[in-house]
Parts: C-alpha cells; sequence; structure tokens
C-alpha cells in the first residue's frame, strides 16, 4: 500500500459512511483498511489510487 487510506478519504471531505459507501465496502473494512489492519485489494486498491491522484472523481458520482 503506497498511501494511507486515511489521508486518500479525508481528500475527498467525505466521511468514513459516505467514502465506504461509495467504495461499495463496510465502514468496519474501511476502519481497517485506515488503521492498517486490512490493505485493500482489486477493484478498491485500483479505485483509491484513482482518488488519491483525483480526490473530486468521487464527488462526482455521489
Amino acid at each position: 500500500q503506497c498511501f494511507p487510506v486515511s489521508t486518500v478519504r479525508e481528500s475527498t471531505g467525505l466521511s468514513q459512511s459516505q467514502f465506504a459507501e461509495l467504495l461499495g465496502v463496510s465502514v468496519r473494512t474501511l476502519q481497517e483498511w485506515e488503521q492498517g489492519r486490512r490493505a485493500p485489494s482489486g477493484a478498491a486498491r485500483t479505485l483509491l489510487r484513482i482518488v488519491a491522484n483525483n480526490p473530486r472523481v468521487l464527488r462526482d458520482v455521489a
């Protein structure tokens, strides 16, 4: 994981519940990612990479 998930989420201005919903994961999963207990994989990791580069992208679909 090359970026802190919490930093990516905070850059969007979204709450944990909003961010989790848009990523299609539970708030618990998001919290585990943010705390480093688990790492996102597959499509979630790719989407997080996109959001890291363009924080507004999720706002556009919200």
